[in-house]
């Protein structure tokens, strides 16, 4: 039996310490730049992630929740308009779309990728419907083909929720514009993370990315010049020059996750579990390795008394959350999404985790077996 914390679910300070040298230097060259608000970091690092992103420009800010709803708005969501929203996601999602005083409508995913279902989306389209947000959860891209061939029958807009994507690809191309907008945060978890709050969003729409410039600065381009009822969101320079340092590793990064996602799928096939499953089209960078059991409960504490930790993404889904009882949703309406969220566990994965891992794992659940 191992020790408690044998294995973390993931070690931040691991990140830190690979790169300590290139991202101390970084952080001292912001401060004796005298850049502290905005500045050519944030513009460096804007250039620099939409070039990796394949879009014609990003546009950085102060974290992934104000990216969704910077980007709702500037694609021109308004009060009382409906959004089509995943059932199973987190909670920020649809926390976006109501910051705009719109209405989350929650769509069923697909039980093989956790992903929206697209053959659900047009049957809960109505005449206030303006956007869709398909979420990338876990690292892996939703089916954006058949969501934008539905937007453009409907006139909807795509706005992306990439929080937990940086890299993937679908059929061959980066995430970072196949829609209308992108929304992007850099929580230090995430597969590029900064060192606090960070956020951005990219896009191939020069206006679109022009209107969130606008809106991230108090909706001035020109001090005490205000355009539009703006916010304060603003990526730090400090954040964005930790984010050029971790971007140019990011590749790397993913393929060690990649490594360990195989090595989960080799080690763990046979057992009582759902494994992920990868469509053919779709290269994710498995920001969370996830599996389903029912004997969900039992499973995380068997791990966690073996030093492994794991956590439930997520166990409550955002219908059932007291923030949307108004809403009143009830759990027989999303009984893919009620299940989800008591079977899904989430396994260690991460660049610095040890290789080792998926066969701990697979030893307590051997133990398990009668």
């Amino acid at each position: 039996m191992t020790k408690m914390d044998d294995i973390p679910f993931l070690d931040l300070q691991a990140a830190y310490r690979e790169l300590k040298s290139d991202i101390d230097n970084a952080v001292q060259r912001v401060l004796e730049s005298g850049y502290y608000i905005l500045g050519p970091e944030v513009e460096a690092f804007e250039d620099e992630y939409a070039s990796y992103c394949e879009a014609g420009y990003a546009v950085g800010v102060g974290n992934g929740l104000d990216a969704l709803v910077l980007a709702l708005r500037a694609v021109g969501l308004h009060p009382g308009d409906e959004v089509i929203v995943p059932s199973h996601t987190y909670i920020a999602t649809w926390l976006a779309v109501s910051q705009c005083s719109a209405t989350p409508v929650p769509v069923e995913p697909r039980e093989s990728t956790y992903n929206i279902d697209p053959e659900r989306i047009e049957a809960a389209i109505t005449s206030r419907t303006r956007a869709i947000v398909p979420v990338h959860l876990y690292g892996q891209p939703a089916d954006l083909g058949p969501i934008l061939s539905i937007a453009r029958r409907h006139n909807l807009r795509v706005v992306e929720d990439a929080a937990q994507a940086h890299g993937a690809r679908y059929k061959g191309r980066r995430i970072g514009a196949h829609g209308d907008a992108v929304a992007w945060s850099f929580y230090p978890g995430k597969n590029l993370g900064a060192l606090g709050d960070g956020g951005a969003v990219t896009t191939d729409d020069a206006s679109i990315a022009e209107r969130i410039r606008l809106l991230r600065n108090y909706g001035s381009r020109e001090k005490y010049v205000h355009e539009a009822q703006g916010v304060n969101s603003r990526l730090d320079p400090i954040q964005a020059a930790v984010l050029r340092v971790k971007l140019s590793v990011l590749d790397q990064w993913n393929q060690r996750r990649r490594d360990l996602a195989a090595r989960y799928a080799d080690t763990l096939t046979g057992f009582d579990i759902v494994l992920p499953s990868v469509p053919d089209w779709a290269e994710p960078v498995w920001h969370l390795f996830v599996i389903r059991t029912k004997a969900r409960d039992t499973l995380q504490t068997r791990l966690n008394q073996a030093g492994i930790g794991t956590i439930i993404h997520y166990p409550i889904p955002p219908h059932a959350q007291q923030a949307y009882e108004s809403l009143k949703l009830e759990d027989k309406a999303f009984p893919i999404a009620t299940r989800l969220a008591e079977e899904v566990l989430s396994l260690p994965i991460g660049p610095h985790l040890n290789n080792d891992a998926p066969v701990v794992v697979a030893n307590v659940l051997k133990e398990d077996r009668p």
